[in-house]
C-alpha cells in the first residue's frame, strides 16, 4: 500500500551535500579526520575515565561509565520501536542530563538529532520535520508554562513521517522517555556507519526566514569538538558550564559538552543563567569554563558588584553571538573573569577565537583567529574580487570542519557558496595583514545589516559601537523605520543602563565622537529589553515590530 510519502525522504544522503573527495582525503591525511563515530567520544571517555563524573544538573549526576550504560539502554530501546539507522529525530530537551543522554542515545542507535532549540515553536519544527524527513520527537512535557506535548500533537497532526514522540516527564498520550531506560535488551539493526555521512543535523542561526539545517559529519564534528578543547587548554581539571541552550553549536562542540568530554572534564547543565543561579553552580562545582553571549556576560559582569557568592573559579569565558567593542572586552576582563577569549563563529563550521596567552591588544580588539591551520579565508569586495590585505568585505570560508551545503536546501545553497566552494558567511571582516594582530580577523559589520537613509548607506553595527559608547546605554539596535522621504530613516532601540537621554543629547554625543550627520538616529526608541532569536543575538525584526505596534 502507498503510503503517499517521498521515499527519498527516508535516505539520509538524499540532499546532503558531502566534502569533496581531494579535500576530504587532505584532512584525513592531515590527521584532523580519524574515522571515528561521534558517540565515541563517550565510549571512549568512559574507557579511559570511568568513575569520573561526566555530566550534572541540580536533580543528577552521572559518571561517564554510567552515561554511557544509560545511552546503551536508550538506543537499545529506541530500536526496538523501529527507529532505524539514518532515522532523523528532532531533538527539543532542556539544558540537563537528559539532554546528554537523549543525544548519546540518539546517536548510538544510528540516528541523526535534529538539534533543536527550547524556543523553537511549531513554525520551525515543523520546518525542520518536513525538510529532514524526520519520524520522531524527543521533548520535554512542560517548561516555564509551555506544553510542548501540545506542540508534539500537532507536529504528528500535519507531519505524516514523525510517528513517535518522547516525552521527559508526564508522557501524557506519547511514550515515556524515562520508560526506556528501563529497557534490557541489545540495539537492534546496529549498522556500519560512514564518517563522511551526517552525524547530526544542526540549525543556523539567521534572524531572516526559517532557520536552515546544517549536517555536520562524524569526521568533522569530532575534529570540531576536541581541537576546540585543545585551543582552550582544558584538562580534565576543568569543568564546563553550559548556560545557553545546549543544542546550540556554541555549548555543544565549541569545545561545550563533547569538547570537554574528549579530555575527561566535567559538564554542568543549568537552565537558568541569571547571576544568582549562575555563581551559585560555579561556586558549588568550581566551574572553570563557561561560553556566553555578550549580553549575558555583560549581566554577570556587573552582578559582580553586589551578588554575594562570586564566580572566583572561572579561569576562561568565551564571548560570542555578536562583537564586543574593546571597552566591553575589557568591562569583563577587569570584572568577571582574567581569561577572556573572543570567539567568532557560525554553526555552519568556521571557528575564529582568541587564545589564552594573546596579547590584551589583541583580545580586546579581535575576534580571534582560525581554529585550524587548513582553514581558508577570503574576503571579497561586491563583485566578488578578494580586497588587498588587511582591507574589509565579506568573509568566504571552506575548511575541515565547514559545511559545504545547506542539508535539503538548493536555492540557499547556490547562493551561499561560491563555485569553488567556499562558504558565504554574510559577515563583513578585515584580516590584520602585519604586527601583533596578523592572521587575525575583526568583524565590521554584516553585508546586509544596513541602513539605506536619504541615498546613503549606514553601517547598523558601526553605528551601535557609538551608541553602546554611551555610559547611559546598556543595551542598543540600529534599525531602519520607513520614511516617504528619507527611504528609510534611523531608529536606535535602546535599554538605558539607569539615566536616561534625549535624543537631542544622544545626537551631540555621537557629534563629539566623530560620527557623521547622515549617520546619526532619526529616533531614539527607549525600550525595557531588546527581543533576542534562540540563540541569542538580537533579533532586529522583532525590534521592528514591537516598535510599529499601535
Amino acid at each position: 500500500m502507498s503510503t503517499g510519502l517521498d521515499p527519498k525522504q527516508s535516505d539520509l544522503t538524499a540532499g546532503f551535500v558531502p566534502f569533496p573527495p581531494d579535500r576530504a582525503e587532505e584532512y584525513r591525511r592531515a590527521g584532523y579526520w580519524t574515522g571515528r563515530p561521534l558517540d565515541s567520544i563517550l565510549s571512549g571517555a568512559a574507557a579511559q575515565w570511568p568513575d569520573r563524573t561526566a555530566v550534572v544538573d541540580p536533580d543528577v549526576s552521572y559518571t561517564f561509565a554510567e552515561l554511557d550504560t544509560h545511552a546503551d539502554r536508550i538506543a537499545a530501546a529506541l530500536t526496538d520501536r523501529g527507529i532505524a539507522a539514518g532515522d532523523r529525530v528532532l531533538l527539543q530537551l532542556p539544558n540537563s542530563v537528559q539532554f546528554a543522554v537523549a543525544l548519546f542515545g540518539l546517536l548510538r542507535a544510528g540516528a541523526v538529532p535534529v538539534m533543536c532549540l527550547p524556543g523553537h515553536r511549531y513554525a520551525e519544527l515543523s520546518h525542520f520535520a518536513d525538510v529532514s524527513g524526520a519520524v520522531a520527537l524527543v521533548v520535554p512535557d512542560k517548561v516555564a508554562g509551555f506544553d510542548y506535548r501540545d506542540l508534539a500533537q500537532g507536529l504528528l497532526n500535519d507531519n505524516p513521517r514523525l510517528t513517535h514522540v518522547f516525552v521527559d516527564g508526564d508522557p501524557g498520550p506519547f511514550q515515556s522517555w524515562s520508560q526506556l531506560a528501563d529497557f534490557d535488551g541489545p540495539i537492534r539493526n546496529r549498522a556500519s556507519f560512514d564518517p563522511g555521512a551526517p552525524a547530526l543535523l544542526l540549525v543556523s542561526g539567521g534572524t531572516t526566514g526559517l532557520p536552515k539545517l546544517i549536517a555536520r559529519t562524524h569526521d568533522d564534528y569530532v575534529y570540531n569538538a576536541t581541537a576546540c578543547a585543545q585551543a582552550c587548554e582544558m584538562t580534565g581539571d576543568d569543568v564546563y558550564l553550559v548556560a545557553l541552550p545546549a543544542g546550540h553549536n556554541f555549548p555543544l562542540g565549541c569545545p561545550g559538552l563533547l569538547g570537554s568530554m574528549t579530555v575527561g572534564a566535567t559538564t554542568v547543565f543549568t537552565s537558568d543563567p541569571s547571576p544568582e543561579s549562575a555563581f551559585a553552580l560555579i561556586d558549588r562545582h568550581k566551574v572553570t569554563v563557561t561560553g556566553l553571549v555578550n549580553a549575558l556576560a555583560k549581566v554577570w559582569t556587573q552582578a559582580c558588584e553586589w551578588e554575594p557568592v562570586l564566580p572566583t573559579s572561572l579561569r576562561l569565558v568565551q564571548v560570542g553571538g555578536s562583537r564586543m567593542t574593546p571597552e566591553e572586552a575589557r568591562y569583563i576582563l577587569d570584572g568577571l573573569t582574567p581569561g577572556l577569549s573572543q570567539i567568532f563563529g557560525m554553526a555552519e563550521g568556521m571557528l575564529n577565537f582568541t587564545r589564552l596567552g594573546d596579547p590584551i591588544d589583541v583580545v580586546v580588539n579581535t575576534q580571534g583567529r582560525p581554529m585550524s591551520p587548513h582553514d581558508e579565508m577570503r574576503v571579497v569586495d561586491d563583485a566578488g574580487a578578494d580586497v588587498a590585505p588587511g582591507e574589509e568585505g565579506e568573509l568566504l570560508v571552506r575548511g575541515p570542519y565547514t559545511l559545504n551545503g545547506y542539508y535539503r536546501a538548493d536555492e540557499a545553497n547556490a547562493r551561499s557558496f561560491s563555485p569553488d566552494g567556499f562558504y558565504r558567511t554574510g559577515d563583513r571582516v578585515r584580516i590584520f595583514a602585519g604586527g601583533p594582530r596578523a592572521g587575525y580577523v575583526e568583524v565590521t559589520g554584516r553585508i546586509k545589516d544596513v541602513i539605506h537613509r536619504g541615498g546613503e548607506t549606514v553601517s547598523a553595527s558601526d553605528l551601535e559601537e557609538h551608541l553602546l559608547a554611551h555610559p547611559a546605554i546598556y543595551a542598543a539596535a540600529a534599525v531602519a523605520l520607513p520614511d516617504e522621504y528619507l527611504g528609510e530613516k534611523i531608529c536606535a532601540a535602546v535599554v538605558f543602563s539607569g539615566t536616561t537621554i534625549t535624543l537631542a543629547e544622544l545626537n551631540q554625543f555621537l557629534d563629539e565622537r566623530g560620527v557623521s550627520a547622515h549617520s546619526r538616529p532619526d529616533v531614539l526608541a527607549p525600550m525595557s529589553t531588546l527581543p533576542k532569536t534562540a540563540v541569542g543575538k538580537v533579533d532586529k525584526k522583532k525590534v521592528v515590530a514591537q516598535l510599529a505596534a499601535p
